[in-house]
């Protein structure tokens, strides 16, 4: 796992920075319920999207547990910054209009990814929305590109696994009766990695895929990316993608 109070000061730098963060806010917007109300955002990091989410009448709450991302995000939502575990978040059920969680599913076990799926859906409202991304590491290779094709064997093998699948995510939305309400795209501006900064990624263990496959097999991949020309050429950026899932019952008042 990322070390993140050590990669806080340098995250949204690495990460796409303002730009990545405008357009994911702009994607979040249109499946939030609008008007007044309360949005939770779970592993807000340094709440450079999280600020994005504020408008006149409407209360933006960021949690993490990471003291260094909070840090930044309380300098963005002055007073909305919240230390807490998203699988134990730190307000009562029933008690927001909507959570969102951007790039944090993939990251996590399967069972702590239905944990924190399950309190996102305690604390939301009958008819609060649920937006999550999904499917965040097949985005990266959704056009054919040679870094693509160096990594496939492995993402083919390890990617089914992955937390944030959308049909996983689904199945278990219609289960505990929260229904589709939407979905929106958005591009990972500045993030079509070359094939030298894959490997960076990779060795790095950075990369989910990866760190549930075997060393020989990393290091096979590690091997393809080293032999392809043009290590510094980026691939497309990729397009994120969420989905909205709304709580049943009637619409808070």
């Amino acid at each position: 796992m990322i070390d993140y109070d050590g990669e806080a000061r340098a995250y949204d730098a690495t990460r796409g920075g303002e730009p990545r963060a405008r357009a994911a806010a702009e994607a979040l917007e249109r499946l939030l319920p609008q008007g007044p109300g309360t949005v939770l955002d779970i592993a807000c990091g340094t709440g450079i999207v999280t600020r994005r989410l504020q408008r006149p009448g409407r209360v933006v709450l960021g949690v993490d547990r990471s003291p260094g991302m909070l840090a930044a995000a309380a300098r963005r939502i002055p007073g909305g910054a919240v230390c807490g575990d998203a699988t134990r978040l730190p307000f009562a059920s029933g008690s927001v209009d909507a959570v969102v969680m951007v790039w944090l599913l993939h990251l996590l076990p399967e069972d702590a990814a239905d944990a924190v799926l399950a309190e996102a859906a305690r604390v939301l409202r009958p008819g609060g929305r649920l937006v999550t991304t999904v499917d965040k590491e097949a985005a990266y290779f959704a056009q054919e590109s040679e870094v693509g094709r160096a990594t496939a064997d492995l993402r083919a093998r390890y990617t089914p696994h992955a937390p944030d699948r959308h049909d996983r995510i689904r199945d278990w939305a219609a289960g505990r009766g929260l229904r589709p309400s939407g979905e929106a795209v958005f591009p990972g501006t500045g993030q079509g990695r070359g094939a030298r900064r894959w490997r960076e990624v990779i060795e790095a263990a950075r990369v989910p895929w990866c760190t549930r496959a075997e060393p020989s097999q990393v290091e096979e991949v590690v091997r393809r990316l080293t032999a392809l020309p043009d290590q510094d050429t980026p691939i497309a950026d990729p397009l994120y993608r969420l989905v909205a899932l709304e709580a049943g019952g009637p619409p808070a008042p």
